[in-house]
């Protein structure tokens, strides 16, 4: 058996970047979910993926938006990381966002920003693998900083030389 808690240790101990999904629930509202289980899947067809909890209250609007938006985080974006790594739907207060042509709810700042439609859901243990279709690529014009997550904190990635 593997204890869960040195299980979150030397995951912790991969640097990875960060992710906010979102998408609109049935009344029309922003929802989303704080994501460091991201990844480029497949070129052709462009895919993605990223892996909710099952037990995130966002994960089923998620799943049954069948579109969403993928937030690759600038390290500016720390309030907007952790509002939507909070459980609840009072989440996004304060947060500012605006519609994409697609339908997809968008934070300003990231590094880019990856929309998407729903393609497949795969059981991961605890947790969903959720594999999008990519339907369009947002690149700031602007070069951003991005956040990484390691060791349970969130920061700016280094530059380098």
């Amino acid at each position: 058996m593997i204890d869960p808690n040195v299980y979150k240790t030397v995951m912790g101990s991969f640097p990875s970047g960060v992710t906010v999904v979102t998408t609109l629930d049935t009344e029309g509202d922003i929802v989303g979910i704080t994501a460091s289980a991201f990844s480029a899947l497949s070129l052709d067809p462009a895919l993605v993926l990223f892996c909710p909890n099952y037990s995130s209250d966002t994960y089923p609007i998620l799943r049954d938006s069948k579109r969403f938006a993928i937030h690759l985080l600038s390290a500016e974006q720390q309030t907007e990381a952790y509002a939507f790594a909070k459980k609840g739907k009072d989440k996004t207060a304060g947060i500012e966002w605006r519609m994409s042509e697609l339908g997809n709810p968008l934070l300003d700042g990231a590094t880019a920003i990856i929309e998407c439609e729903l393609w497949r859901e795969y059981d991961g243990g605890d947790h969903a693998i959720i594999v999008g279709a990519i339907q369009n690529l947002i690149v700031p014009e602007d070069e951003v900083v991005p956040m990484i997550y390691h060791r349970g904190k969130l920061g700016a990635l280094p530059a380098f030389a």
